[in-house]
């Protein structure tokens, strides 16, 4: 079979998209007028859109593409998979190879005593599976009051209406009614645009510390969990001071509350190590996985559950479950993604090899005029824009029009970094090399000019009172 390279005309294929294609997270009619990008193939970390532009993917699709592009070996495994079984279910006492292999492998992977693990499809679906597990835990254990979970604003845990809840972003919540019941959000760790004049490290264990206020105000007896993500990541980036988990591990220790560690972005080499919950110390009963689980290669999310909290689940029936929990295809998928990542150690040489020089490289960009900090760690990195450096202040203009704005140069200068606000942030496949992260921080360094002399023109280089 050869690869299809020829195609209707862009400006075809975006009038059929414009007429037919609904967008996630899109005003509809405002991309329909601009015309959207298609992309057409991708190889490493380059994509290839339908003028021929060849643009260097610093996000990894969406955080996910852990592998990079074009690996033979994922398609091939699928192949065989969908000839040999392509569905079956793993309801009705019911199994199959892949999904029996694949949990043996996440056993085997994972930290801990995480050693049971309930699929998904995606990083939402498994998010709002923790939701019906912590409370199910705890109705099970004579607690049926302990159903509220403690969660971050800005913080993200997927889209659908369980999830969306879980995750603390406002805009998410005006649309649909959310949250739901019994989800509480606390301030997030974000030194750098809620810190003032604060020491890191105070800083870090004041915004822990409004864990144990919440459960002390909401009461011990009716909170079932916290979740958190290692690093916030669709949030900005946000790497929280060093004194935040462990001391979020003591309160969930010391209150007898699960820790769910949404590792969705986190996962499988993202930070350095196979989990961000061994990048900081954390010892989570719940594991969320999704995304570098297959590269984005097939859709495949899941809960990772911690001896204990599976014993009490598997001694009740939970009435709980999707279609496609366990796919055959995807889990055979997910397999070789895990055993290419683990055979050819891309995780322990980025972590150890290739993220250092990418740290490097990444601070460089910390002593540009627009950029009021740069941080990084592993392979995920964000940028704080600011018209003012040394008081780290915002913009007087709507929040995001400088991010938008840099983002836009940055598509012009073929590199996908986004904006969440005005942080820039990135997230390219594990395999990026030392070559193509001077290409990464050399277009990022122009899109940084670009953007700067288009806010100065603008009028929009000021800082908010």
């Amino acid at each position: 079979m050869t690869m299809i390279t020829n195609h209707m005309p862009t400006v075809e294929l975006q009038a059929i998209d414009a007429a037919h294609h609904m967008h996630p997270f899109t005003h509809g009619a405002d991309l329909n007028a601009k015309g959207v990008r298609v992309i057409t193939r991708a190889k490493g970390v380059t994509l290839t859109d339908s003028e021929g532009n060849e643009i260097l993917d610093a996000m990894a699709g969406l955080w996910c593409v852990n592998l990079g592009y074009g690996r033979e070996e994922l398609a091939e495994v699928a192949a065989r998979q969908m000839r040999e079984l392509p569905y079956y279910n793993t309801f009705f006492q019911t199994t199959h190879v892949p999904a029996i292999a694949l949990a043996e492998k996440l056993a085997q992977l994972t930290p801990g005593d995480l050693n049971h693990v309930f699929y998904a499809g995606s990083g939402s679906e498994a998010n709002d599976t923790n939701i019906r597990l912590v409370r199910t835990y705890w109705a099970e254990k004579g607690s049926p009051e302990k159903k509220i979970i403690i969660a971050r604003k800005n913080g993200y845990h997927g889209s659908s209406v369980g999830s969306a809840s879980l995750g603390g972003m406002t805009p998410m919540h005006e649309q649909g009614g959310l949250p739901i019941e019994d989800i509480h959000h606390i301030d997030q760790p974000h030194w750098y645009a809620e810190g003032g004049d604060m020491d890191q490290g105070e800083f870090g264990l004041m915004r822990a510390r409004a864990l144990e206020e919440a459960i002390l105000e909401l009461g011990e007896d009716k909170v079932a969990a916290f979740i958190g993500e290692p690093v916030q990541g669709a949030g900005g980036v946000i790497i929280p001071p060093e004194t935040y988990w462990p001391e979020i591990q003591r309160i969930c220790d010391k209150y007898n509350i699960l820790l769910i560690a949404d590792e969705v972005i986190c996962g499988f080499g993202r930070t350095g190590n196979w989990f961000g919950s061994e990048t900081f110390g954390i010892k989570p009963h719940i594991m969320t996985i999704a995304k570098g689980l297959s590269s984005g290669y097939a859709p495949i999310g899941g809960s990772l559950l911690c001896d204990e909290v599976a014993e009490v689940i598997n001694g009740c029936e939970f009435s709980h479950g999707y279609t496609y929990s366990g796919h055959p295809v995807t889990c055979a998928v997910a397999l070789e993604n895990l055993r290419i990542l683990d055979e050819e150690k891309i995780v322990e040489k980025a972590g150890k090899e290739i993220a250092p020089y990418f740290k490097e490289k990444w601070e460089t960009l910390a002593d540009h005029p627009l950029v009021g900090e740069a941080r990084i760690v592993g392979h995920m990195g964000s940028i704080a824009l600011t018209p003012h450096k040394e008081s780290r202040a915002k913009f007087a203009s709507d929040a995001g029009t400088a991010g938008l704005i840099c983002r836009e140069h940055c598509f012009a200068n073929k590199l996908i970094m986004r904006h969440t606000g005005d942080r820039m942030v990135i997230s390219p496949p594990l395999v990026i090399t030392k070559a193509e992260i001077d290409t990464l921080v050399s277009r990022a360094h122009k899109a940084l000019d670009q953007a700067h002399a288009q806010l100065k023109t603008e009028g929009l280089l000021k800082a908010a009172s």
